[in-house]
């Protein structure tokens, strides 16, 4: 049974890696325009919009290599956060037009990324299934 529990962490860590890689390397190619934007809206410095490029580039790839998994989750989580807090607060409440949760894939993320800081990496990883931070 740990093999598919170890395979089971990889398909979390991978899906969830690739995912916010995704919108990471948009941010790479377009640019944190928007996110200072958002960011500066919000009375905070600008400085740490660039923060996104470590949430959305950095722990995805933490996430897919398998080293320090739990601070990459841990990062993607923190990321959500405040992406939800800054974005889509207006959302918190609402359904989309198919009934589901407006944010519902912000809250995927969120608990995945949870999930993976609690569970680790497991055996398929750079990091193995032993340490504290994987």
């Amino acid at each position: 049974m740990q093999g598919s529990n170890d395979l089971g962490k990889l398909v979390l860590r991978v899906v969830l890696g690739v995912l916010i890689l995704f919108h990471g390397v948009s941010k790479l190619i377009h640019g944190p325009g928007y996110i200072i934007g958002v960011v500066t809206a919000a009375g905070l410095s600008p400085f740490l919009a660039y923060g996104v490029y470590v949430g959305e580039v950095v722990a995805p790839l933490l996430l897919l290599l398998g080293y320090w998994t739990r601070v990459g989750a841990l990062i993607i989580a923190v990321n959500m956060v405040v992406a939800i807090s800054l974005v889509h607060m207006t959302q918190f409440a609402s359904l989309n037009d198919t009934g589901g949760w407006a944010l519902e894939l912000q809250g995927m993320f969120l608990g995945t990324a949870l999930a993976i800081a609690l569970l680790g990496a497991g055996r398929f990883s750079l990091g193995g299934s032993a340490g504290r931070w994987n």
